[in-house]
C-alpha cells in the first residue's frame, strides 16, 4: 500500500495558539465603508493588548500581516489579502480621561474620543468627530479636518513592532506630517495619549455639531464611500488649488466606472452606487489622476489606503 501524502497545512493550522478570534476566508466587504473586496485569508481579532503582542511574537515570519480598522479609508482589492489581517476590537477601544489628557485606544472611534472629551469639558479635539475611522488609522496617516490635524495635540503613542515588542512613542518618534507618518508599516498602533485643554462644555458640544453639519451639507457621507480619496498637492503645486478643485477642473466630476462615481457633491469622493467591484473604484481613481495630470500637470497621490490583490483587469470604462 502507497504512504497516505501528507497535505500542506493551512494557513491557520500554522498561526500560534490565542486567546481572541481567528476565522478563514472572512469578507472584508462587509467591514469596509465601500462594501466592495474580497476575503481576508485568515482573520484574526485579538482579545487584548497581550495577546497581540504574543501573536506577533510568534506567528510564521512568513505570513504577510495587515491591520484595519473598521474601513473608513480603506479599499480592499477584489482578489482578498493574504496572510494575516488583524483587526482591532473592544479590547482597543478603551476611552478615559486624565486631567487634561484624553487616552484612547487604537480600536477607538474617532467620534467617540471627541465625544468622551466634550463631557469632560475638554476642548481641542472637537475636529476628531469630523474624521470617520479609528485612533490607529488617525496615527497613521495624521488624520485631520477643520483645522487641525492628529499632530497638533498627539502627546505620545504605543505600538508593538512586527516581533510584539513594546514602545511609547513621542511625536518626534513618529514623523508625523501630512497625512503620513514615518512609523514602518509593520508597526501596529495600539494607543495614544492626546492633549486637551478646558474648555466650555456647551461651547464644545456646538462646535462638535457645527462640524457634522458641514460635513453632511459639503460631503457624500450618506454613501458607500471611502472619504477623500486623494491628498491635496504640496503648498504651490497646482496653482495653489486642493485636489477636489484639480478634480473638477480636469472635468471629472460624475465621471462614472461600472459602478463606481466621482461623487457630484464633492468630487474628491468615489462612490460605490450599488454593484461596484473595488476594480471598478480602483480604475475610477486612476482615471480621474490620469486626466488631472493631463489638465493640470499634478499628480494627486491616494489618501485612500489600497490593500489586497486584484482580480481582473481595471478595465471598464469610464463614462462622463
Amino acid at each position: 500500500m502507497m504512504p497516505a501524502r501528507k497535505s500542506t497545512p493551512s494557513l491557520i493550522e500554522r498561526l500560534p495558539a490565542v486567546r481572541g478570534r481567528y476565522s478563514e476566508s472572512t469578507v472584508l466587504a462587509n467591514t469596509t465603508w465601500f462594501r466592495v473586496g474580497g476575503a481576508a485569508e485568515v482573520m484574526f481579532r485579538p482579545a487584548d493588548l497581550d495577546d497581540l503582542a504574543d501573536f506577533l511574537a510568534a506567528h510564521p515570519a512568513d505570513v504577510p500581516i495587515t491591520v484595519v480598522g473598521v474601513g473608513s479609508n480603506l479599499l480592499v482589492r477584489d482578489g482578498g489579502v493574504p496572510g494575516v489581517v488583524i483587526r482591532l476590537g473592544r479590547g482597543f477601544a478603551d476611552i478615559r480621561v486624565e486631567g487634561d489628557v484624553v487616552i484612547a485606544g487604537a480600536g477607538a472611534l474617532d467620534l467617540n474620543v471627541a465625544h468622551v472629551a466634550a463631557e469632560a469639558g475638554l476642548a481641542g479635539l472637537e475636529f476628531l468627530c469630523g474624521v470617520p475611522g479609528t485612533i490607529g488609522g488617525a496615527l497613521r496617516m495624521n488624520a485631520g479636518a477643520y483645522g487641525a490635524e492628529v499632530k497638533d495635540v498627539l502627546v505620545s503613542a504605543k505600538a508593538l513592532d512586527p516581533r510584539g515588542r513594546r514602545y511609547c512613542l513621542t511625536p518626534e518618534h513618529i514623523g508625523l506630517a501630512y497625512r503620513r507618518c514615518s512609523l514602518p508599516e509593520g508597526w501596529i498602533f495600539t494607543s495614544a495619549r492626546f492633549r486637551a485643554r478646558p474648555g466650555d462644555k456647551a461651547q464644545i458640544i456646538r462646535r462638535m455639531a457645527d462640524i457634522q453639519a458641514e460635513r453632511a451639507d459639503t460631503q457624500p457621507v450618506r454613501t458607500r464611500t471611502g472619504g477623500s480619496t486623494f491628498a491635496n498637492p504640496p503648498s504651490g503645486a497646482g496653482g495653489g488649488r486642493k485636489a477636489w478643485e484639480l478634480i473638477d477642473r480636469a472635468g471629472c466630476r460624475g465621471l462614472k466606472r461600472g459602478g463606481a462615481m466621482v461623487s457630484e457633491k464633492h468630487c474628491n469622493f468615489l462612490i460605490n452606487t450599488g454593484d461596484a467591484t473595488a476594480a471598478d473604484i480602483e480604475g475610477l481613481g486612476e482615471e480621474v489622476r490620469r486626466r488631472v495630470f493631463e489638465a493640470t500637470g499634478v499628480t494627486l497621490e491616494w489618501e485612500i489606503r489600497r490593500i489586497g490583490v486584484p482580480s481582473g483587469p481595471l478595465a471598464r470604462d469610464a463614462t462622463a
